[in-house]
């Protein structure tokens, strides 16, 4: 993914060759819909909120400026599109409580052994971090999954990057008191 054939493609868009976004769309969809999973967990829903931020980004690449890497502005705009709608309709899973989480029953054969015990453990982690409160949730999810640096967080979230710090540590603080107990249930659970 380079930030030379983003621009490339910007500058073909802006003086009228709209199938240049083509280029943008291919190269950034998978990312934009894996966010907005991380944000809402329903596919569908994921895939229509990032075809939402490509028509915004479509209709505001005038406003981008080129002082920025093309892929943090449409990440930023992604993001607070993201926010936006889950404000608006909540996903269903919000109302989680880190106390009411329970794993479910791992399918698999339990001759997995360490494999077994790693998806169960990340997928604990996973779930403990949708029931975080949004804002720690949202820096956690960018921060971590998705693999941003503070800084590039930070401009997602439109926050200066001290506070996605903050909500970083205090993110992390909770998921430490709270997964040990977790991963004991769902391992009484297996037992």
């Amino acid at each position: 993914m380079s930030a030379t054939d983003d621009q490339a493609d910007v500058e073909r868009v802006l003086a009228g060759d709209i199938s240049a976004f083509e280029g943008i769309v291919l190269r950034w969809q998978g990312p934009l819909i894996n966010l907005a999973y991380r944000f809402c967990h329903d596919r569908g829903r994921a895939e229509d909120m990032a075809q939402e931020a490509f028509l915004r980004a479509y209709r505001g690449l005038a406003k981008w400026r080129k002082e920025a890497v093309f892929s943090t502005w449409l990440f930023a705009l992604a993001t607070n599109l993201y926010r936006s709608e889950l404000r608006r309709i909540p996903a269903r899973m919000a109302s989680v409580s880190l106390e009411d989480i329970a794993e479910p029953a791992d399918a698999r054969a339990s001759e997995g052994g360490r494999e077994e015990e790693e998806h169960d453990r990340d997928l604990a982690v996973r779930r403990a971090v949708w029931a975080l409160p949004a804002k720690y949730r949202e820096a956690l999810i960018l921060f971590y999954f998705h693999e941003m640096d503070g800084t590039s967080a930070a401009r997602s979230l439109g926050l200066p990057e001290g506070t996605v710090k903050a909500r970083l540590f205090r993110g992390r603080e909770i998921l430490r008191g709270k997964l040990p107990q977790l991963l004991f249930v769902a391992h009484l659970k297996e037992a």
